[in-house]
């Protein structure tokens, strides 16, 4: 018959004391439910500046920067410009339409006077 092992033997431990979480102060949103600033504005204004900037970067690519060819750009600050513009688009179109449609749920939810 093979040992058995046996665990030691364990002690109660004392009680911990008791942990209370730091209280979470929460306002509440103003009338109707949306906030006065909630970030709309600010993500109508830097999704409209991100787009224009990939706007400006991509007429520099197809004008001063010499272009774009069947092969891409034709110049190293071309390629630049078309890198700047492939991010810029997409993210400022992403944030001027989440921004939009902030903007016209906070119509629908404050009523105007």
């Amino acid at each position: 018959m093979p040992p058995t092992i046996q665990p030691p033997p364990t002690k109660a431990c004392p009680a911990a004391p008791e942990h209370h979480p730091p209280a979470v102060v929460v306002r509440a949103p103003e009338a109707g439910g949306a906030s006065r600033d909630d970030g709309t504005s600010q993500l109508l204004k830097w999704g409209s500046w991100t787009l224009a900037v990939g706007l400006l970067c991509a007429l520099l690519t197809k004008t001063v920067f010499g272009g774009i060819g069947p092969q891409g750009p034709h110049t190293s600050s071309g390629w630049l410009a078309l890198m700047i513009t492939m991010m810029c688009l997409p993210f400022g179109l992403l944030l001027f339409l989440l921004g939009a449609l902030k903007w016209i749920r906070n119509r629908r939810i404050i009523p105007h006077h």
